[in-house]
């Protein structure tokens, strides 16, 4: 009898599964023991789902606020979720984070490099930090020459480990928070708003290393961005947020050509048109309702040229949208057909990162 071939694992690098994160603002007990006021819960995440295959990218967008950060700190372990799941590699999030096995193999890369980076520290201890604290290697001469390798992964000099972070420029900060990252030797990459502190030009750099690296070394990135043109260009997949839910998850270029959501179209309507078309435009008004008390039913509902008496009344659940099969969608709306169907998308002003050699 033939020996069984044993099946490839398609178990995602991560899952969510309705992960929620609240926080108490309150004011002091006596003040609302005075005012005869109840404790007042910032919803920040509610109930929020999503995988990531192994090897790809998934980007978060949506306005400041949104709760795009909050669900970063949430996959690393930053956060505990007030409710819901989160899976890493087949495993519940909290037994990962306590195997220092599991806990090396995701790292974060955070939005500043001005200030993720100790400034009394040389560069070379700051990236030989995790290789120590997970004891990857044993003697000074060992971790010296990997310190040099990363370095010169990332685009720097070996030499540079002797300096300080005040001595470099912001581009050249995050290369070595990713040589740092990449010091444990992560599987799995989560990276909030990465180049949003830098200019055009170093975006385009760090973008390209970034997807270099991810060629080379098999990595799963979780990418958090407001930049639309960014996400565009590094993503597998795509989620739109809106105060604390995903509202729209589909592949990069279904998003961009064919977005479903009204939220997501209004996105897109924000983006300059570079082809003076002339296309009519159609404003959102309102403002983004507090997630302290947010509104009945669909959370997008007040600002929504569709909404009626089922979005006030019902929260919609992400089920894949009609016509574009390929995208899921929390909206009855576009569930009931009075979306008027895919809307074609809007060209993106270039960033750099699509010319700029790699």
């Amino acid at each position: 009898m033939p020996d069984m071939i044993p099946a490839a694992d398609t178990r995602p690098m991560l899952e969510t599964q309705d992960v929620a994160r609240f926080f108490d603002v309150s004011r002091p007990l006596i003040q609302r023991l005075l005012a005869g006021e109840g404790k007042r819960m910032l919803r920040a995440v509610d109930g929020v789902s999503f995988s990531i295959p192994k090897g790809t990218t998934l980007s978060l967008v949506g306005e400041s606020g949104c709760g795009k950060s909050t669900v970063a700190r949430l996959v690393v372990g930053l956060y505990r979720p007030t409710r819901g799941t989160v899976i890493f590699d087949g495993q519940d999030l909290a037994q990962a984070r306590a195997d220092s096995t599991q806990r090396r193999r995701m790292q974060m890369i955070f939005q500043d490099p001005y200030a993720s980076l100790n400034p009394r520290w040389r560069v070379r201890d700051i990236i030989a930090e995790p290789i120590r604290a997970f004891g990857l290697l044993k003697t000074d001469a060992e971790i010296e020459a990997r310190v040099a390798e990363l370095l010169t992964h990332v685009g720097l000099s070996p030499l540079d480990g002797q300096k300080y972070p005040h001595e470099f420029s912001g581009g050249q900060r995050q290369r070595i928070s990713i040589a740092r990252a990449l010091s444990s030797n992560p599987e799995f990459l989560v990276c909030d708003e990465p180049t949003s502190a830098l200019d055009v030009s170093v975006q385009a750099q760090i973008l390209n290393l970034m997807k270099d690296l991810q060629r080379e070394l098999g990595l799963t990135y979780l990418f958090i961005s407001h930049n639309l043109a960014v996400v565009r260009q590094v993503s597998d997949r795509v989620g739109v947020m809106y105060l604390g839910r995903v509202v729209e998850l589909a592949p990069a270029e279904t998003l961009f050509t064919t977005p479903r959501h009204p939220y997501t179209r209004a996105l897109m309507e924000a983006i300059p048109d570079l082809d003076m078309t002339g296309r009519q435009r159609i404003p959102v008004g309102g403002e983004v309702p507090s997630p302290i008390n947010p509104p009945s039913g669909c959370p997008f509902h007040p600002r929504c040229p569709l909404a009626n008496d089922r979005c006030r009344a019902e929260l919609p659940q992400l089920i894949p949208a009609r016509d574009t099969p390929e995208a899921v969608v929390a909206c009855h709306a576009v569930e009931e057909g009075r979306d008027g169907g895919p809307m074609p998308g809007v060209a993106l002003a270039e960033t750099g990162a699509a010319v700029a050699a790699s």
